[in-house]
């Protein structure tokens, strides 16, 4: 029985990346190889090229990030409360899943959402009811403008950055504007915004590291590149909090192979970028074990741990992860040396004084 409490590891606050690395490819880059567990090169992302076999597959999560969250005002009270939209519950009439974040709030109760400088923004949410009991209410929109969830959001909302980036700089006094975050809290490769279809509140941060003359270099190298799309729930982040790490509910979320599904059939090396794209990848190959089906979209509640068969990714490029996180749980399963193996790279990165988290740097685990 694998305990939570080995996923546990103590990172100074100082190693929280606040801000991506600027240019995005000059992150830096611990490169380790299940072959060969005792060898450990550190690089930068603009290495990458160099180290993945020419012949390779870098394979893509293409989801595109919304401005999620956002700041109501009570219309009976004017407190302000925060909220995070997860997804839309219908869309005619329009209503909301979404986290909402306020004390002594009831059915019935009614938020104006304000944009950036407390203006309203003609958005009315009404809470109809709590939806299970982490904090998750079905809320009716009206808008007066009739507009979209995207629409809404990309009007009013705020860049749904983990809290522990916000908590980090209100510590050290770090005021960065939402236009920035918008920017870098987004893959160069994201999906059109205009693209009807699925959205993520958090960002696929193995893929933050590369920008258009990063992919130029992946291409001119000769490796292939294929997207998939997996939309990151909030769940994502969900510490585990049960004592076995087997009796964690694991959160589901949306993913599709879209026209990469060539990737399944490849004899090439498959690069996955990010734990996200290595969750769709593995879905899939999974789901066409039990009866070789390739749905359009697949929900996916698919839990890696160490000890788990690889099926499709061989290789994985990955950030550096939050403590007694479903992540970290999945970097153990590729690594030969599981979770002790895992513990004893984290630790040389915090003596390397390696950047963890979302803008944080990242790890390369080849063959």
């Amino acid at each position: 029985m694998l305990l939570t409490s080995a996923l546990e590891y103590e990172l100074p606050d100082r190693l929280i990346a606040m801000r991506p690395a600027e240019p995005r490819e000059s992150a830096r880059l611990m490169v380790l190889r299940r072959s060969d567990p005792g060898l450990v090169e550190h690089c930068t992302v603009a290495d990458l090229p160099c180290l993945v076999p020419s012949d390779a597959v870098a394979v893509f999560n293409k989801t595109r990030v919304l401005p999620a969250r956002f700041i109501g005002v009570n219309r009976e009270t004017g407190g302000r409360t925060e909220g995070l939209w997860l997804k839309d519950a219908s869309v005619d009439p329009l209503s909301w899943r979404a986290f909402v974040r306020a004390r002594r709030l009831r059915a019935g109760r009614s938020l104006t959402l304000v944009d950036e400088h407390g203006a309203d923004s003609g958005v009315v949410l009404t809470l109809r009811e709590r939806v299970g009991d982490d904090g998750v209410w079905a809320l009716a929109v009206d808008d007066a403008n009739g507009r979209t969830t995207p629409e809404i959001l990309h009007a009013v909302g705020f860049t749904p950055l983990p809290p522990y980036i916000r908590g980090a700089r209100k510590k050290a006094g770090l005021s960065i504007g939402d236009a920035d975050d918008r920017r870098d809290y987004q893959t160069v490769y994201a999906a059109d915004a205009a693209t009807p279809g699925h959205w993520s509140v958090a960002a696929p941060t193995a893929g933050l590291h590369f920008s258009p003359d990063a992919l130029h270099a992946l291409d001119g190298r000769g490796v292939e590149r294929a997207e998939v799309m997996l939309d990151v729930g909030a769940g994502t982040f969900k510490p585990i909090e049960s004592e076995s790490v087997a009796d964690h509910p694991m959160h589901a979320e949306w993913c599709s192979l879209g026209e990469s599904g060539w990737v399944m059939d490849t004899s090439k090396l498959v690069l996955a970028v990010g734990s996200t794209t290595a969750r769709t990848l593995e879905s899939y190959a999974a789901e066409a074990a039990r009866d070789g089906a390739t749905p359009a979209w697949l929900e996916t509640k698919l839990m890696i741990a160490p000890g788990y068969h690889w099926q499709r990714v061989g290789a994985l490029l990955t950030n550096f992860h939050l403590p007694r996180s479903t992540l970290l749980l999945m970097v153990a399963a590729f690594l030969p040396g599981g979770i002790e193996q895992l513990k004893d790279v984290y630790a040389d990165a915090i003596e390397r004084s390696y950047r963890f988290y979302s803008y944080g740097d990242a790890m390369l685990i080849l063959p």
